[in-house]
Formats: C-alpha cells, sequence, structure tokens
C-alpha cells in the first residue's frame, strides 16, 4: 500500500475513534456510490452525518472546506441521497470534515460540523 494510503487509514481510523468517544454510531466506512466514496457514515443525534476524512503530515494552509472540491461535494451529496434512500433513513443529513495532522508520535484533530453549509 502506498504512503499516503496507509496515512490515509490512519486518519480514517483515528476520526472512527474519536466520532465514537463523542457519541456517534459508525454506520459504514468507505462507503461508495458511482463515482463518490463516503469516508464515514454516522448517526448523531437527529442526523445522519457524512464525514470526509483529511489526512495530512502538514497543517492546512486554507480554511478546511476549501480542502473539498466543488465536485467531490457533489458527489458526496448524491451518494448520500442514494444512501438515505436504500436504507430508509429518515434524518437529515449533515456533512462534517474532520482534518488530522499527524507526525510520528502525535496528532491534531479539528472537527468541522455542518461543513458545507459554510461553503
Amino acid at each position: 500500500m502506498a504512503i499516503h494510503n496507509d496515512l490515509g487509514a490512519k486518519g480514517e481510523h483515528i476520526a472512527q475513534e474519536y466520532l465514537i468517544s463523542k457519541g456517534y454510531e459508525i454506520r459504514a466506512v468507505n462507503y461508495r456510490h458511482r463515482k463518490a466514496e463516503i469516508d464515514i457514515i454516522a448517526l448523531h443525534e437527529d442526523f445522519l452525518v457524512v464525514i470526509e476524512v483529511k489526512t495530512r503530515t502538514a497543517p492546512a494552509m486554507v480554511p478546511l472546506i476549501q480542502l473539498v472540491p466543488p465536485s467531490k461535494i457533489h458527489h458526496l451529496i448524491r451518494a448520500a441521497n442514494y444512501y438515505m434512500q436504500r436504507y430508509k433513513v429518515n434524518k437529515e443529513a449533515r456533512f462534517d470534515i474532520v482534518y488530522i495532522t499527524m507526525d510520528t508520535h502525535s496528532y491534531d484533530l479539528e472537527h468541522l460540523k455542518d461543513a458545507f453549509y459554510h461553503f
């Protein structure tokens, strides 16, 4: 597996542990629909939460929302709609970004809730 894939997998694992500790119920990981892959789908309070995980070795130099291009947002929304129809989820959807900056011994995590609302 390529180094960037290892980094991404570690980041997704950290994100899942964080979300679970905050009361999120993980429903799917790496859910695919057509051109989209949703990193994490979870239930939290009254929402179906679609989470995009970004893992880097250096801090972001732009606002977190700029790390997800409009084309990716479009694909995530379509995949979330499909998931909700397929599994008969009767909740409002929310789109979050979890951004993880890692080095060899530690990491920092930022959680931007309702990220696409800020778009």
